[in-house]
């Protein structure tokens, strides 16, 4: 069974304006509510793939329950913990310019973590459990260790996509795979993102491998991706389009790898379906329709780094 965890999920309201004043009343020509959270977008994709899964996180209030109801209406099964306080809601407005309010969302009571902590505990022992996001108010660093300690115990599949630097300390229970951007890595090891050439890139990664990751995937965005094991040093390119929102593309590229290597895919074919997923969506206003990332499949290559660099 696959399981979902988004800590600190959203609604994002999008609108549209001609224009934004201050002190003036400003009227919408159109509205979009989405619910929202790296996780929620795996279970989203996934759901899309084929492939049933099980949503969890933290909600709260009216906009909680409108997650909720989106996800049920989409037949995802879902298992959150219910809080006080209102799970937040951001604003992103297109008028001359595009303006995002980003809110830091409720806070999160320690009887309620502990709740969530039981109830990973009594997930089925070699399930997979995707933990993405940002921590809400309330839910210390320390919440993803322990998580990580539970999925090491009970043989549960971790994959990991967070950006905060107790990644690092997770490492330490082997996480089933690993999947940083560029940028996040440059912050896991303190160096300027400028700093992250390709040579780097797989040189970070191999430290993550022998810090306890058993797989790493980083994704580049239009550069593509790339994977990195022990045996494995495999970059994918990405295809050529129009970018209109990169926000759900990197959790549309790791539900992508994750459930077609799920559903029998060569760990080649996994990849190229992966980059095509995060590329359809980065050329989307949402997440990639199925159709779209598979005319886009073609046109990915792999590359076998670790041959071409005993040839070269």
């Amino acid at each position: 069974m696959i399981y979902t965890l988004t800590p600190n999920p959203a609604i994002d309201l999008y609108v549209g304006l001609e224009q934004l004043k201050a002190d003036t009343v400003n009227r919408t020509y159109e509205e979009d509510y989405q619910p929202n959270g790296k996780a929620i977008n795996v279970s989203f994709m996934l759901k899309r793939l084929g492939l049933a899964n099980t949503a969890l996180g933290f909600l709260g209030g009216f906009s909680g329950k409108f997650i909720e109801d989106e996800l049920e209406k989409m037949e995802i099964n879902t298992s959150f913990v219910h809080i006080d306080g209102i799970t937040r809601i951001n604003i992103f407005a297109n008028a001359d310019k595009e303006y995002k309010i980003v809110n830091k969302g409720p806070e999160v009571q320690s009887e309620k973590v502990k709740e969530m902590l039981e109830k990973i505990n009594k997930l089925p022992e070699k399930s997979i459990l995707f933990v993405s996001g940002s921590l809400p108010s309330g839910v210390s660093d320390n919440f993803c260790i322990e998580v990580a300690k539970i999925c090491n115990k009970k043989q549960i599949k971790l994959v990991l996509d967070i950006s905060s630097k107790v990644l690092m300390d997770c490492l330490n229970y082997q996480p089933h795979l690993i999947k940083p951007n560029d940028e996040e890595l440059a912050i896991f090891f303190d160096l300027d993102i400028s700093e992250m050439t390709e040579s780097k890139i797989i040189e970070c990664s191999n430290i993550l491998l022998e810090k306890g990751a058993k797989q790493v995937l980083v994704s580049r965005g239009e550069k593509g991706a790339i994977y990195v094991t022990h045996d494995n040093l495999l970059k994918v390119t990405s295809p050529k389009g129009v970018v209109v929102n990169t926000a759900c593309a990197g959790d549309a590229m790791l539900s992508g790898f994750i459930g077609k290597l799920e559903q029998g895919y060569s760990l080649e074919k996994a990849l190229r379906f992966a980059s095509a997923a995060g590329a359809a969506t980065a050329f989307s206003k949402g997440l990639g329709e199925l159709s779209y990332i598979e005319s886009l499949v073609s046109e990915t290559k792999i590359s076998n780094l670790k041959e071409e660099k005993v040839n070269g």
